[in-house]
């Protein structure tokens, strides 16, 4: 470790700074998803900055070859660290270098010489994550556990069950009976009107169950607004609306990397539930992302009846705690 230096970054601006070489390193990674994007994490500190910055860059020779977004927090559940994204990211993760083992000793050294925690938090870890090879410090003890079910449908095996294929094609046919039907991807001019949508029929959805959903509050919408553009211009948005009869029916928020594609969000207007839009439109994004060579479709937290219809299968995510000695938390 000898040849490696950690910085600890303490201000937006510093963190704005990094975006270039940060999405060079997340390239390299092969576990990042979209949630540990700069396209991602850079709006979600801008609209929620929740406690104090305080997120490592390891460097060789110059060349950052590890990032850890952190903040502190001092509340209810005691001094933590925790990661940027958390609550909206369904996984979590640290970016390392794939050739550079030793930089994950880098960020646990450097975390500890951080003043005022007591437990840092690791949360929504997929299988491989690479937070998941981090050594405890000396004096740290440290907790792994299970956190949430993310069902996922392996698109290089089985296909989508037989059973829910039909129900695809019944759905398919019943939109079609009705005038103007199509699934259209959204461009970057149409992002706007895109989200304004995805807002009213996602809250439309969960109006009929007597909830706002999780779209309702204005810093959340205020955090897409910034994000949606980015993850678009980085080509990891998959972003469609449904049109029936002339109007929006369905929006679909999606995301992809190279390897694998994500379920994010969606909404669908009760209205047209008997043509159901919300199996149309995932269906169309399972169909696109077998067809660009995903080998994974993640469907996200939360076990939902429909998820397994399509023959996902639970993978759990993990929350991995590492807690100082003679910590209160």
């Amino acid at each position: 470790m000898s040849d490696l230096t950690a910085d600890v970054i303490r201000t937006a601006d510093g963190l704005t700074a990094l975006e270039a070489e940060w999405w060079k390193l997340w390239r390299r990674c092969e576990s990042a998803t979209p949630f540990q994007s700069p396209a991602w994490l850079l709006p979600w500190w801008q609209v929620f900055a929740p406690g104090e910055l305080r997120a490592i860059a390891v460097r060789d020779a110059g060349r950052l070859v590890a990032l850890a977004p952190f903040y502190r927090e001092d509340g209810a559940h005691g001094r933590r660290l925790l990661p940027l994204g958390i609550g909206l990211s369904d996984y979590g993760d640290i970016l390392r270098d794939p050739l550079r083992g030793d930089a994950a000793l880098a960020i646990v050294h450097a975390a500890a010489q951080i003043e005022g925690w007591d437990s840092l938090s690791l949360e929504d870890l997929a299988p491989g994550a690479a937070a998941l090879t981090l050594r405890a410090g000396p004096g740290m003890s440290d907790a792994t556990e299970r956190q949430c079910a993310c069902p996922v449908l392996d698109l290089t095996a089985a296909p989508v069950p037989a059973g829910k294929r039909r129900k695809l094609r019944m759905a398919q046919n019943r939109a079609a009976r009705r005038a103007g039907f199509s699934i259209e991807s959204v461009e970057a001019d149409g992002i706007d009107a895109f989200l304004d949508a995805l807002f009213d029929l996602h809250g439309a959805r969960w109006a009929t169950r007597g909830e706002g959903g999780v779209l309702a509050e204005d810093p959340v919408r205020r955090f897409h607004r910034a994000a949606a553009p980015a993850l678009h211009r980085a080509g990891l948005a998959r972003f469609a609306l449904m049109r029936l009869e002339g109007r929006v029916v369905g929006a679909y928020y999606g995301l992809a990397d190279a390897r694998r594609a994500y379920a994010y969000l969606g909404g669908f207007d009760p209205a047209f539930a008997f043509e159901s839009p919300g199996t149309l439109l995932v269906g169309h994004a399972i169909d696109s992302a077998a067809q660009a060579g995903a080998g994974e479709f993640h469907f996200l937290r939360g076990q939902e009846p429909y998820k397994y219809e399509w023959g996902a299968v639970d993978r759990w995510s993990m929350r991995r705690v590492l807690t100082r000695q003679g910590a209160h938390v």
